[in-house]
């Protein structure tokens, strides 16, 4: 059976969202540098084909929190800094995606689903 257009548009926002997580977690990262590291996100991941839009928040009151609580002057990135939004476009069909924080854990969902079948 062959996938249908949305389900090969969720599988793209997947993709999308494994290689945001899996290529930035790790960055070293401060609030001085949370902005120029988000931008630069949005912008690789934007490079991938069927991606319209990428929102990333690097949530800056989670880091200096925990910066407060080591000695060096930043952390790791890990989802729980992170807000996401990016937005598919598959042959006509557009899926809207997110990452934020549910309990301890940095969950991905898809928000909608919409056009062609």
């Amino acid at each position: 059976m062959e996938p249908t257009t949305p389900q090969e548009a969720c599988f793209e926002a997947g993709i999308k969202f494994g290689t945001l997580y899996h290529q930035f977690a790790g960055t070293p990262v401060s609030p001085a540098s949370a902005g120029s590291l988000a931008r630069a996100i949005e912008e690789a991941i934007e490079n991938q084909p069927f991606c319209r839009r990428v929102s990333v928040e690097i949530r800056t009151e989670q880091l200096e929190a925990a910066i407060a609580e080591q000695s060096v002057e930043y952390v790791e990135l890990t989802g729980r800094f992170m807000e996401v939004e990016l937005v598919v476009d598959y042959d006509g069909t557009e899926v809207v995606a997110s990452m934020s924080m549910e309990d301890d854990y940095p969950r991905m969902r898809l928000d909608s689903v919409g056009g062609a079948d």
